[in-house]
């Protein structure tokens, strides 16, 4: 099974209101602004969609009004991950249910399982869904790494169709890409097109959140071997990869969308607002790039 989660893939933030409930309504117009700029897919209720604080109602709901609002257009590939395999499941069952195109399954964090472990994990999922299976491996978030030996084999699993690399290591990916032909996407946005020049075919993106067309441009590049315009593209959105990790995503996402007027700066606990000097930083680097 080939994978159809290729070029600028979203990892939508999950808006909410003052009082911290859930803006739907809001969620319907991220979706119809990142398809009018060119984004290829998107993920909701990943790590950038503050799943952490997501009932599972809220979890499930999120992903039915993405499915929705997308209207097949264009693939969702939905958040399914948790470190308890039978969640995990009960996720993808959900997701599958009300049409996504695929589930994103982030690597057991916190009980830091072994390689046989990962291993067991990610061929249960798999035996128990007909749905197409990203793994998500990283390891600053979870404390694990899957390690390019255990993905090669999982590889062989027909429904498992990419992973999402963001351990920061290009090595690493390297090394996936040498030992199987599985589907790449970065997970890293100031490496995306790093590893797209050496064979990843797409990214995972936060920073296309803020800019979704000028990462989808980016991704565009890449895959059909425009070097120069994709080099030009990542120095252009170097800054900003760099200026949205200044403190834990999604906090600076959220504020930088709230400067765009795309959404407001609320997020859930532990979760706070960005730092003063994180916000001028933002502000600075939007403005360099002449968005704000």
């Amino acid at each position: 099974m080939r994978s159809i989660f290729k070029g600028s893939i979203v990892a939508l933030i999950t808006p909410f209101r003052k009082n911290g409930s859930i803006d739907h309504g809001l969620v319907r117009e991220l979706v119809e602004w990142h398809i009018e700029s060119g984004t290829n897919a998107i993920v909701p209720c990943a790590t950038t969609g503050e799943s952490p604080t997501l009932s599972h109602d809220e979890h499930d709901e999120v992903i039915a009004t993405v499915v929705k609002a997308v209207n097949k257009r264009i693939p969702v590939l939905a958040g399914c991950g948790s470190n308890c395999t039978e969640e995990s499941l009960r996720l993808i069952k959900h997701a599958e249910s009300v049409g996504a195109d695929g589930a994103l399954v982030i690597t057991p964090y916190y009980n830091k399982p072994t390689q046989a472990g990962m291993m067991a994990h990610y061929e249960s999922l798999a035996a128990a869904t007909k749905m197409p299976i990203v793994i998500y491996n990283v390891p600053g978030r979870t404390g694990v790494n899957i390690k390019p030996e255990t993905v090669a084999e999982l590889a062989k699993i027909p429904n498992i169709v990419g992973i999402k690399e963001a351990s920061g290591s290009i090595d690493q990916a390297s090394e996936i890409m040498r030992q199987c032909d599985l589907d790449v996407l970065s997970g890293e946005d100031s490496l995306n097109f790093p590893l797209m020049s050496i064979g990843a075919v797409g990214a995972i993106s936060v920073v296309a959140n803020v800019v979704p067309n000028l990462v989808s441009q980016l991704t565009s590049a890449a895959l059909r071997g425009d070097m120069e315009e994709g080099k030009r593209l990542h120095k252009l959105l170097f800054p900003l990869s760099r200026a949205l990790f200044a403190e834990t995503n999604p906090c600076p996402a959220k504020a930088a969308l709230a400067m765009l007027g795309k959404c407001e700066n609320n997020l859930r606990l532990p979760l706070v607002p960005v730092s003063p000097a994180t916000e001028e930083l933002l502000k600075k680097t939007l403005g360099d790039l002449g968005v704000l």
